[in-house]
């Protein structure tokens, strides 16, 4: 070979890419998708890279053997390689199936003219069977084509083709062919032993120019799923090289992926010979293969989901009696005082979520959310109940106003309490409640098993519908949608329904329906409907709230 084409190793720096790498594959197709261009476009895609193509022959093929080839003319690939290099910068090129000479020209030709920062050359040279798929004429163009290449990575025949010697029959003897084909090309050379006999199949990272040879081992895996093997190895590097800059990590991480994909390729159950590999074995069990849904979409879904529960507590007497006016005095004080007893617990419950929150931005809304409980909330709460507002305030008669804005972290202006009445805010409202009833209880047991489990994505889910269904409910108050009594000045709830509708609620209700939602958004598909059901649960909790208090009395 001449001497001014070979590649001096490091001569050209690999510059900084983008996140996804874009990679050009150079081959062959082969219609029954297992290897060549078909092969290497999933490879690229498994590893996390863009990829292209520029295709040099079509085959007629399926597992069991080639029937045909056509190579098309060679002007043709050069218009293919122009198309891409002349719109999309490509980060690494892998070379496969080179028809013939005048193909392995065009291809030298480009490479010298583009000078991609990386080069894989898969030589595809010599069949499984032992017959040569090259003639003369184009052996000899392909080994003056390998100097300009990073990284060779050929079998076992093919390897004693370039090192002009007889087929290894030992690892060691492997080892020194790939050595002697790196000295003479100046390209890194992937020694493979999957041909070779025994329980391993190793692999090796051979560089002669800085006297290196890096071993990856591994028990040979038995499949029929072998079709396309050294396709999909050799563009699952090149992309990650791209990705990585360091050849033993992007052969490393290559190999760990087709392995997994050897493991898994005769589940697809393609053809009757030598199926291919499954490309994205791990990506399907790991992530699934339907779309997660966007925030905005779960936020639709999941409200939509409980239509049914938010139209029966519009339906409860309490509501429409708080709306109008009728609503007696006394299962409004009882549902204060199980609110308050509510909010003890779910304050543990929003500490909890803080401290499983992973960033500081859920950190900080859960533990301002249970300060208010705990702050605003319950001294509120405390003050109603010992008849400090509203309508006959002082002399024991008449309605008494509250809210539950102090469970969002917003303040709400009016007396402190006193230091006992935050302690035992029911101290006051002893008369109608000392303990939580039966729905205070189910609604706290559920929050409290949900926090006791760990998973934060799960309790800011079950968290939720206090925020959403309250702040809904009271804009609809504000609105008049449950009628105009509501809007009335002189109404006796007046002041606690102008609670419900305070902004700082629906700012701070906001904020948890897209905190929540993204996370449910980035889950896997079993953690999101967890979520959904804890949600829905906290939901039917809510309606069955509101509708205690005169169930009671």
């Amino acid at each position: 070979m001449s001497a001014d084409v070979r590649r001096a190793p490091h001569t050209r720096a690999v510059p900084r890419v983008r996140r996804v790498p874009r990679v050009l594959s150079i081959a062959g197709s082969d219609p029954s998708g297992g290897a060549g261009i078909q092969a290497d476009l999933k490879s690229i895609a498994a590893v996390g890279g863009y990829g292209m193509s520029a295709i040099t022959a079509l085959t007629a093929q399926n597992t069991r053997g080639v029937r045909g080839v056509h190579v098309p003319p060679s002007a043709f690939l050069a218009e293919q390689l122009d198309a891409v290099a002349d719109d999309i910068t490509v980060d690494a090129v892998k070379i496969g199936m080179l028809a013939n000479a005048e193909v392995i020209g065009v291809v030298a030709g480009w490479l010298r003219r583009i000078e991609p920062p990386i080069v894989v050359l898969d030589p595809v040279m010599v069949a499984t069977s032992g017959d040569r798929l090259l003639d003369a004429d184009a052996e000899a163009a392909l080994r003056d084509l390998l100097p300009l290449a990073d990284l060779i990575t050929p079998n076992l025949l093919e390897l004693a083709v370039l090192a002009g010697a007889e087929r290894a029959s030992t690892w060691p003897d492997a080892i020194a062919q790939a050595e002697a084909v790196s000295s003479a090309t100046g390209a890194r050379v992937l020694a493979k032993g999957g041909h070779l006999d025994g329980a391993d199949a190793p692999d090796a990272l051979v560089h002669a120019a800085s006297g290196t040879v890096v071993s990856f081992g591994g028990a040979r895996i038995t499949s029929t799923g072998t079709h396309g093997t050294g396709c999909s190895l050799s563009s699952a590097i090149a992309t990650l090289q791209a990705e990585l800059g360091d050849w033993e990590a992007a052969v490393g991480e290559a190999r760990r992926w087709l392995r997994e994909s050897l493991r898994h390729g005769a589940s697809l159950e393609v053809g009757g010979g030598h199926g291919p590999v499954s490309h994205f074995a791990g990506l399907w069990s790991r992530g699934g293969v339907r779309t997660a849904p966007t925030p905005d979409e779960i936020e639709s879904e999941w409200w939509a989901g409980i239509a049914d529960v938010r139209a029966a507590i519009d339906d409860l007497p309490f509501i429409r009696g708080l709306a109008d006016g009728t609503l007696a005095r006394e299962p409004f004080l009882g549902y204060l005082a199980q609110d308050a007893l509510y909010l003890r617990d779910y304050a543990r419950v929003l500490a909890e979520a803080s401290r499983l929150a992973p960033d500081a931005a859920g950190q900080a809304f859960w533990a301002n959310s249970a300060h208010g409980s705990l702050v605003g909330e319950l001294e509120l709460h405390a003050d109603w109940l010992a008849g400090a507002h509203g309508p006959g305030a002082g002399d024991g008669e008449g309605p008494i106003d509250g809210g539950r804005t102090g469970t969002h972290g917003t303040s709400v202006d009016g007396p402190a309490a006193s230091a006992a009445s935050v302690a035992d805010p029911l101290h006051a409202g002893a008369t109608f409640a000392a303990e939580p009833d039966a729905a205070t209880t189910a609604y706290l047991d559920h929050l409290l098993a949900t926090a006791a489990r760990g998973d934060y994505a799960v309790l800011a889910a079950a968290v939720l519908p206090c925020f959403w269904i309250y702040v809904d409910l009271g804009e609809r108050l504000a609105a008049g949608e449950f009628g105009a009594q509501a809007l009335d000045p002189g109404h006796p709830y007046a002041s606690w329904l102008a609670t419900y509708s305070d902004p700082a609620f629906a700012h701070a209700t906001r904020e948890a329906i897209g905190l929540v939602t993204r996370l449910a958004a980035d889950a896997t598909p079993e953690r999101r409907a967890a979520m959904h059901r804890a949600f829905r649960i906290s939901s039917e909790h809510e309606r069955a709230f509101f509708a205690a208090p005169l169930a009671l009395h």
